[in-house]
């Protein structure tokens, strides 16, 4: 009997007319406009990730490539323009795409060299406007650069003495540090973060050799380079207050002209 019950109230249901009948099929029709209206949301926002390929947590990230230090320099341009105010007034970065960073301190008003320290055969038209009119130089880091002293207030190196054995290091960096009336900059990378890629690697030598923040340390107490303590504060300070997380070591170390 129960079970005769239920088949006839079951009949009973699906003759009734339900009100809200008319509101599900349009709901059905509906359904299929909204879901090629979240396809093309979803299509969208996977572009624009894939095209973004710095500036990740703010950090330079060149996607499926590893980390550009150089990269970070141009993203932490305007947080050095804070922290050393109005005394950078002549900066030379020295580093592969320095065009893009010499065009980038420009915009900040601020005037500014370049030293590629490697081929630029490739090069594009405004960088060769740039190597023509003489303010970028291609030049062998590892040996004395074509500057008087202290003819820059502030020199920043990128992805180039990761490149160089202690032997040229001992070098390069004291020569950096003679450039510079105000601070040396040094962007390095960090031991187990990838290295962006290159076209040719060949041109640099060697691989990179990515040292800890301890052996840059005991490094510049070694050859008697002192951090710039208070801009390293400042730095910091700004860095936080803009929600910078940089990807590569950055050492604020003070002239010893």
């Amino acid at each position: 009997m129960s079970k005769r019950t239920g088949n006839t109230a079951r009949r009973a249901n699906d003759g009734i007319g339900h009100p809200f009948s008319g509101t599900a099929h349009q709901k059905s029709r509906a359904s299929p406009l909204l879901s090629v209206g979240l396809i093309l949301v979803g299509a969208f926002l996977l572009i624009a990730y894939s095209y973004r390929s710095s500036f990740v947590g703010e950090r330079v990230i060149l996607k499926d490539q590893g980390l550009s230090c150089t990269m970070e320099v141009r993203q932490a341009i305007p947080l050095l323009k804070k922290t050393y105010g109005d005394s950078m007034r002549k900066v030379l970065h020295v580093g592969p795409e320095t065009c893009t960073v010499v065009s980038d301190l420009f915009k900040e008003d601020t005037e500014a060299w370049g030293i590629e320290p490697y081929d630029m055969e490739d090069a594009e038209s405004s960088c060769k406007s740039l190597l023509r009119k003489g303010i970028v130089r291609v030049a062998d880091i590892k040996f004395s650069l074509p500057y008087q002293t202290k003819s820059f207030t502030h020199v920043i190196a990128s992805d180039a003495l990761d490149y160089l054995t202690p032997k040229y290091l001992n070098k390069t960096l004291p020569e950096l540090a003679r450039l510079a009336s105000d601070s040396l900059i040094i962007f390095a990378g960090v031991p187990g973060q990838p290295r962006a890629k290159v076209a040719d690697p060949s041109k640099f030598g060697r691989p990179a050799k990515l040292r800890s923040p301890s052996w840059w340390i005991r490094y510049f107490i070694q050859t008697r380079l002192k951090e710039n303590e208070v801009a390293a504060k400042k730095f910091e300070k700004a860095a936080k207050l803009n929600s910078y997380n940089p990807g590569c070591q950055i050492f604020h170390l003070s002239s010893n002209n």
